[in-house]
């Protein structure tokens, strides 16, 4: 109890701020004589109680056989586990080949036991060169499995003024960016838990982190105002998954994963004015060929069943050298498509013709290295009139109920699609669409995870990090939202 009392300062540096404080509550739930020994063994001081400690979050940055480091200016890097103690180059290489572990160190090479742990950290606010990109916090270098693997040690706010700016573009209103923060944080703490090397990926296979350069002062500000804010359903934070574009309504997650969560149902988006709402898609009898070698190209697609959303669930392909039914998701893996809300047509060469689709014209405001920003080349303005907040204009969908069999008159495949990602959880175009139209965070979180609620982290929350000692660095405040100073006393659910 002591540690779960010691873990809440980090959510709220007004409560239980000081050692007399911690002591009463500890006594309260054992026997004075024990809690006076717990709180001279593991209790920390009054000043870092006031503080309270900040989840720290191991993310997996890099598998390779040569890793580069250097420091970003005249600051050197302190490097630990070399020969000789502690080191401060101003560059680091490390090779492997084979279980032959080497290192350069300042144009110095020397050879490395293959169970070498490198720890590498700076006092540079620029951060740590790894490869073309900087990273704050401990960068972590191990041999494992023939690869050198890098893992970046952070505060889980510090990881996440990243995360924003690398999965949205930093000029998108702050209420989008806010729930974005309050969905990365709730996903990255509930990885805490799995247990493992590393807790996240810094690519889409979690959520995407590119260090220092996707930080703005504007995704600051978005993690800042949001600090420690999460989604629970049920006590428990929720898997608070989320998609670029959804194509006018959003899938439940039983009908892309095993589970059907209550709070991932399907729901109308408002991403009318994605870039990527609707798209089409073709392929020649060669590119086919090398999808589909089972079946050695494409003469048919036959749709056998789709979700309540439109998305197809499963289907059949037919070629030259028999039939390969595929799950949606499989299909969509095949062909590369941007999502499963697809419908297919057979067409030959001469039929091919541009079709025009109905996309409003964009304006470029997205910064280049955002996710988003790779996906699609602009953000978009809703212009003219609006639709009432949380009411979507009736999308354009493919038939809910259609199953239907196209020939092979031709060779070619057209595939005419709406959205970008598996469709679950928020839509990050739906939640530009909805912080334009003036929604706040909250409202836009409760629209994609409904029934979730958004409430300061408690232990409780997810009972296996209640059970951890704390970790450091210390937690520090941040500058917060632009209503004024906001502490988490305060904060509470939006009702």
């Amino acid at each position: 109890m002591l540690l779960r009392t010691h873990a809440a300062t980090w959510l709220n540096p007004g409560t239980g701020g000081t050692l007399g404080r911690l002591l009463i509550s500890s006594v309260r739930r054992a026997s004075v004589a024990i809690g006076l020994v717990l709180v001279a063994v593991i209790a920390p001081s009054p000043a870092a109680l006031a503080r309270g400690r900040e989840p720290q979050m191991r993310v997996l940055l890099l598998e390779n056989n040569r890793v580069s480091l250097r420091s970003d200016g005249a600051q050197p890097l302190r490097v630990q586990g070399l020969p000789g103690g502690e080191r401060r180059p101003q560059r680091l290489q490390l090779s492997l080949q084979g279980t032959r572990l080497s290192a350069t160190v300042d144009g110095r090479s020397m050879r490395l036991a293959p169970s070498t742990l490198v720890t590498v950290q700076n006092d540079d606010p620029r951060g740590i060169w790894l490869g073309e990109r900087r990273y704050r916090g401990v960068l972590r270098i191990s041999s494992r499995g023939g690869r050198l693997r890098v893992i970046n040690s952070l505060g889980v706010e510090t990881y996440l003024t990243s995360v924003v700016g690398s999965e949205m573009p930093h000029r998108w209103p702050l209420a989008a960016l806010q729930a974005q923060a309050v969905a990365a944080r709730t996903y990255a703490l509930k990885q805490l838990s799995r247990g493992g090397a590393w807790d996240v990926k810094a690519t889409v296979a979690s959520q995407v982190y590119r260090g220092v350069e996707s930080e703005t002062p504007s995704t600051r500000k978005a993690v800042a105002s949001t600090r420690s804010l999460v989604l629970v359903h049920g006590g428990r934070l929720i898997d608070a998954v989320f998609h670029s574009s959804s194509g006018g309504v959003t899938e439940a997650s039983g009908m892309v994963w095993r589970r059907q969560h209550p709070y991932l149902v399907s729901v109308p988006d408002h991403d009318q004015h994605s870039p990527v709402h609707r798209w089409e898609q073709w392929f020649d009898p060669a590119g086919l060929r090398q999808r589909l070698p089972e079946t050695g190209g494409l003469q048919a697609v036959e749709v056998l069943s789709r979700s309540g959303s439109g998305r197809v669930r499963q289907a059949r392909v037919r070629g030259p050298r028999g039939s390969l039914v595929l799950s949606g998701s499989q299909l969509r893996k095949r062909l590369g498509l941007k999502s499963t809300l697809v419908n297919f047509e057979m067409v030959t060469g001469r039929q091919r013709s541009p079709v025009e689709l109905p996309v409003r014209r964009v304006t470029a405001t997205a910064r280049p290295g955002s996710r988003i920003d790779r996906i699609t080349s602009s953000v978009a303005r809703q212009r003219g009139a609006r639709p009432p907040l949380l009411v979507a204009p009736p999308p354009v969908l493919v038939s809910k109920t259609a199953v239907r069999r196209w020939s092979a008159g031709g060779l070619q495949l057209l595939v005419k699609g709406q959205g970008y990602g598996h469709g679950v959880g928020m839509s990050q175009w739906g939640a530009h669409g909805l912080a334009e139209q003036g929604a706040h965070f909250r409202s836009i979180l409760q629209h994609y995870y409904r029934g979730a609620e958004v409430v300061p982290y408690r232990p409780h929350h997810d009972p296996s990090l209640a059970l951890k000692p704390p970790t450091k660095p210390l937690w520090r405040d941040m500058p917060v939202s632009p209503l004024g100073t906001v502490s988490l006393s305060s904060a509470t659910p939006f009702q």
